[in-house]
């Protein structure tokens, strides 16, 4: 505890020391960018959350989706996730802005820069982590329907996803006992994990919380892997024309574009960020040694400092596009995309039969 006061408190005097000159290089460290930007963030992300757990949880009722509640419980916490993090977070970016882009001002205590890196923490891990529960389940569903149909109840995922919370909340907590620390991170406008290596404690931290978020990538890719290679192999020995058969691949092909969507934003948007923290921490640097004016640190530093810059704000375009994502690959766009496919299908096989029954006559008319 008593390292994590003293990393506020270093963080505050740099802060109070270099204001003018932060102010004066804001074109370089990134401060250019208006209220506006994490304003329209938050609303887009709140809006967007918003929207598709009111449509998740009327997707819930209806009695057709009684084989997607686990999933539709996973994707609806992840929701719940991201709305909770950008409500908890964005209200302190927009004040730091308001401020100057000063946090000390904001912040003068260095409490809420704990709350601030708390939150980064728990809310970045969670969606990993529910990402590859989701993951999981489809791949139970689709490679084990027996053993799924008898053990997964709904029951069964909302224990999941309350371990998930639970697990990414007392991580998050562990600087609180002096594993680790949260600091203000470049340009002075949010907080983060630090990764002093003067402080082991930190870089322990640091390192866990990359490797859990890549590991948790992983997880999501193979599962991902192995779900497309079983649908792949089922939609093949299936008979096509039956009903049920119909409506299986109209759920698990749209519960298929779902996953993939959301993985391909959490691997765009956190991949980054997690593989510079790990450099960082192999080359033993800190976002700590970013100081202004920018220009008078190593080229090397100057590339880290502004890479993970850009990586954080990647970062934090995840809980935008998570939302979307599921709205913009629900039922009714894939619907109209396959009957868009059917109609070229359809099209072209009649063709083909006209051509046959064309070929047909004349090959009988010598005969008559």
């Amino acid at each position: 505890m008593g390292s994590s006061s003293a990393g506020c408190e270093n963080s505050t005097m740099w802060e109070a020391n270099t204001s003018s000159v932060v102010r004066e290089r804001s074109q370089e460290c990134g401060g250019s960018v208006s209220v506006a930007f994490p304003l329209s963030m938050m609303i887009t992300g709140l809006v967007g959350n918003a929207l598709a757990m009111s449509l998740i949880y009327r997707s819930y009722r209806q009695k057709e989706s009684k084989r997607k509640h686990s999933f539709l419980l996973c994707i609806g916490s992840l929701a719940l996730t991201d709305f909770t993090g950008q409500l908890l977070t964005s209200p302190i970016v927009i004040s730091v802005y308001l401020a100057g882009r000063q946090w000390s001002r904001v912040d003068p205590s260095g409490h809420l820069c704990h709350f601030f890196g708390l939150c980064m923490a728990m809310f970045g891990l969670c969606p990993l982590f529910i990402a590859s529960a989701m993951a999981i389940e489809r791949t139970l569903a689709i490679r084990s329907p027996h053993w799924y149909s008898s053990h997964m109840r709904s029951r069964a995922t909302v224990t999941v996803l309350i371990s998930i919370w639970g697990a990414g909340l007392g991580f998050a907590l562990l600087p609180l006992i002096g594993l680790g620390h949260y600091t203000v991170q470049w340009p002075g406008t949010w907080c983060f994990i630090s990764t002093d290596r003067r402080n082991p404690g930190s870089v322990v931290f640091a390192a866990t919380f990359a490797s859990l978020g890549l590991l948790s990538l992983a997880t999501t890719f193979t599962c991902n892997l192995a779900t497309i290679k079983a649908l792949v192999r089922r939609c093949k020995s299936r008979n096509s024309a039956s009903k049920t058969s119909k409506q299986w691949e109209r759920i698990t092909m749209e519960t298929m574009f779902q996953l993939m969507g959301i993985m391909c934003v959490l691997f765009a948007c956190w991949s980054p960020l997690l593989v510079i923290m790990l450099k960082m921490i192999f080359n033993h640097t800190s976002v700590e040694n970013c100081r202004p004016p920018l220009e008078s640190q190593s080229p090397e530093v100057q590339k880290d400092c502004n890479f993970f810059l850009t990586a954080i704000r990647l970062a934090s375009l995840n809980q935008i596009l998570d939302p979307w994502v599921y709205l913009l690959l629900r039922q009714i766009l894939l619907r109209k995309f396959c009957q868009v496919a059917n109609a070229v299908s359809n099209c072209s096989t009649d063709a083909h039969k006209d051509q046959a029954i064309i070929l047909t006559t004349e090959v009988k008319k010598p005969e008559g």
